[in-house]
């Protein structure tokens, strides 16, 4: 092999599943995270070739995706480990603690799923972003959010990069690459300098290195298996294609070349804009890819479960048996043919060819067809000037071959999938070459359905189609861009079982909006106050101004414009009680953002004091469509983590309202038969049982208090959806505190609500809270 390749030095072998991110500190310190929910630490032995001991830092409940190390200081002479995913928290805690030990600290504010972190070239702060859309900047000496980093629009934050102690790049789903100024902050938000619109989504970001030929700032890396570097002005410089598949991960080498990985099994190392070597791995997908910045190894992380460690010194490089087993491995592989497009068998070459043949560049694939029939594929090594053999082609038998035209487009399926209780189902087109999550995604995203429902969709998808085995099964699911659950395999000999519905972890809004709508029956209300001489409390052409802007800030999921709030309040707080509804829906609309969760009013209201004063306010009838709003309002608020730090603080104020609407006390149920009160009184009950299982908090009596409002939901309504979220929210509270039920009629209720439910989902529910009551 040519002086200059990587060669594999270590194996890290540990993990129970796929390893997502890793990171390399220091030649002996090597850090990994895992869909096995650890995260581990691997510090080097003495001795030649070298080997790593690894040892658990830290094991959670939900599947880790994103990893960082902050360098040493005086408060922490070791460092520290930098942890996030789908629990939303990040995890703070020094590399030489044990895995029982707490961690230095737990940063808060993310609602979904952390998939990426950086940590500033100088250890100031570091910058997470997340499926939530949000990026965040985070004080490590006050161990908050500093600042958040706008414009997302909603659209998740697949990469982050800091890329000095003033400048932040981020690549978003929605195509855009955002460049921040720190230095230009409003009221703890900043908002992008500038953006760099690429031709498909940006999954991965990297610094490029300051000797890199190109004279580019920053790489992406898309779905469409291209790399692309920009200057920061918005320049693209150069495209580097390479890649068949999705693009995972990227790292500058100080070499000045990169590195990349992706779904086609393969690390990839980049110089100039030429691949000059393709590692090939054993496994569906490379995640990751970090580098030691003073030995320039590299460390990848596959969904075989295992993390390695390449390097080009001769004498850090595996002994020859190490080196042998890797080779066979990659060698003994299957390779899905849904990767490689349609293969005509007939026209393949035979084994011939590879003596025959050169390729023409560096991971060329050709197929081979073998004597026996089977199909191989090799790949071209320019440095060994000769074909390496990666593996053996297995055929997809998922689709029977007969495509379905939708809109005018063929598809292997077009499902029917029923979103709503007597509505037609929506269409769901599925090709067996796409990733189920991503269909998934797109099918919400193009209906307006929350992101909630991702696991259900893409789970509906691998149940109802199948394949071929694409290898050997593993105890992991395979890969899928997303990084929650299981991507699909066809044909794996048994399906993944369908997530469980109890303790559920994430927390529910009620978004959907016909914003037109609202905001004309807001400007009809007030020109009829104007008209009837109730000017005092009518909207003057400035703050009708206002309004339009609030709207526009609405629909795009921008910052709010300044004195909305304040407007809005005073809507809802002066206009007559029958005229505020639409008020109340803007109010509903504006609690997810969190400087709506931290406004005062005139008296130091909150938030939660205003909706339900509004809502309803006392010696009026209650209306419940405006009930309605003031319980979906709270539902919302659980939306920032300064919502749910409200929430924690008048859970009290919260319950009583809850306990008003469903009658147990202050006179008889507003909207007892009304099914979208009850699916936000359900949905606030459900959030606030996320609240007991993810936060641990409520006191005892408060959850008592919440059982007893689901209670008297479940045992006197039959809505399938009202009694699954109730359900839901009632084993999630139990599953934390089963004491909590004691001297309550819980089983029955749990019976009844089986009885009472027609869907399946409700009945599988409730057996599940049997389940949690019998343990």
């Amino acid at each position: 092999m040519a002086e200059g390749d990587f060669r594999l030095s270590a194996q890290l072998l540990g993990h129970e599943a796929d390893v997502r991110v890793v990171s390399f500190p220091s030649p002996d310190l090597v850090l990994s995270a895992s869909r096995d929910c650890t995260v581990r630490v691997w510090r080097r032995n003495k001795g030649s070739p070298p080997t790593f001991e690894g040892s658990l830092l830290s094991r959670g409940s939900e599947y880790i995706n994103s990893l960082e190390f902050f360098p040493p200081n005086r408060a922490h002479p070791d460092g520290l480990v930098v942890s996030g995913g789908k629990d939303t928290i990040i995890e703070v805690k020094s590399p030489s603690r044990q895995s029982t030990d707490n961690a230095e600290r737990l940063l808060i504010g993310h609602s979904h799923n952390v998939c990426t972190i950086d940590v500033s070239p100088k250890g100031d702060y570091i910058v997470s972003g997340g499926w939530d859309g949000q990026a965040r900047v985070w004080n490590l000496e006050k161990w908050e959010t500093e600042f958040t980093l706008g414009g997302h629009d909603g659209n998740a934050v697949w990469g982050v990069v800091a890329i000095d102690e003033t400048t932040v790049v981020t690549g978003c789903a929605d195509k855009s690459i955002r460049i921040f100024d720190l230095q230009q902050s409003s009221a703890g938000e900043v908002l992008p300098r500038s953006t760099i619109y690429t031709p498909d989504v940006v999954r991965a970001l990297c610094k490029v290195p300051s000797n890199h030929p190109s004279g580019a700032d920053i790489a992406s890396a898309s779905n469409d298996g291209i790399i692309r570097l920009w200057k920061l002005n918005g320049q693209q410089v150069e495209e580097l294609h390479g890649h068949e598949s999705f693009i995972y991960s990227l790292v500058g080498l100080p070499t000045g070349e990169l590195a990349s990985t992706g779904e086609d099994r393969t690390v990839r190392i980049w110089r100039g804009s030429e691949c000059v070597q393709t590692i090939t791995h054993p496994a569906i997908s490379v995640w990751t890819v970090a580098v030691n910045s003073e030995s320039g190894d590299i460390a990848t992380g596959a969904s075989d479960g295992v993390g390695r460690i390449f390097t080009r010194s001769s004498e850090r490089v595996a002994d020859a048996e190490t080196q042998q087993q890797f080779e066979e491995s990659v060698k003994g592989s299957a390779i899905p043919q849904q990767q490689l497009g349609g293969i005509n068998k007939e026209k393949l070459p035979g084994p011939e060819f590879l003596t025959t043949k050169s390729g023409t560049k560096e991971g060329q694939v050709q197929m081979i067809k073998e004597q026996n029939g089977s199909v191989t594929a090799h790949q071209w090594s320019m440095s060994q000037q000769q074909w390496v053999n990666v593996g053996t082609v297995v055929d997809a038998v998922g689709s029977t071959g007969k495509k379905v035209e939708y809109n005018g487009k063929s598809y292997d399926y077009v499902f029917d999938v029923d979103i709503e209780d007597g509505k037609p189902p929506l269409k769901l087109p599925y090709n067996l070459s796409e990733n189920p999550y991503e269909c998934a995604s797109k099918f919400l995203s193009d209906n307006e359905l929350p992101l909630s429902y991702l696991d259900n969709v893409a789970n509906f998808i691998t149940q109802n189609t199948q394949g071929a085995t694409l290898g050997p099964q593993q105890q992991a699911g395979g890969p899928d861009p997303y990084g929650t659950e299981s991507r699909y395999r066809p044909g794996e000999a048994s399906q993944p079982q369908g997530p469980k519905s109890i303790p559920q972890k994430d927390y529910l809004s009620i978004s959907a909006a016909k914003y037109e709508a609202i905001f004309n029956k807001l400007i009809t209300v007030n020109k009829n106050m104007v008209s009837s001489g109730r000017k005092e409390a009518a909207l003057n052409p400035g703050e009708e101004s206002i309004l339009q802007e609030l709207r526009q800030s609405l629909e795009a999921s921008k910052p709010l414009p300044p004195r909305s709030s304040d407007l809005v309040v005073r809507i809802i707080t002066q206009w007559p009680y029958p005229d505020r509804l639409a008020g109340l829906d803007v109010l509903r609309c504006m609690a997810k953002y969190r400087v709506v969760a931290q406004y005062k009013g005139s008296s130091n209201e909150s938030l939660v004091d205003l909706a339900i004063a509004s809502s309803l306010p006392a010696g009026e009838t209650p209306g419940e469509n405006a009930v309605m709003m003031g319980v979906r309002t709270i539902a919302n608020v659980f939306a920032s983590a300064e919502g749910r730090s409200l929430v924690s603080e008048q859970v009290g104020t919260i319950l009583s309202f809850l306990e008003r609407v469903t009658g147990i006390q202050g006179g008889d149920a507003i909207g007892k038969f009304n099914r979208n009160v009850l699916i936000a009184v359900s949905t606030v009950a459900l959030n606030l049982s996320v609240l007991v299982a993810r936060e641990k908090l409520l006191a005892p009596a408060d959850r008592r208090r919440l059982l007893a409002v689901l209670g008297s939901i479940l045992s006197q309504q039959s809505d399938s959806e009202v009694l699954y979220r109730s359900l839901v929210a009632l084993g999630t509270v139990l599953s934390e505190s089963k004491e909590a039920a004691a001297g309550l009629d819980v089983e029955s209720w749990v019976r009844t609500a089986a009885d009472s439910g027609s869907e399946d989902r409700v009945k599988e529910v409730a057996r599940e809270c049997a389940q949690v009551l019998s343990r």
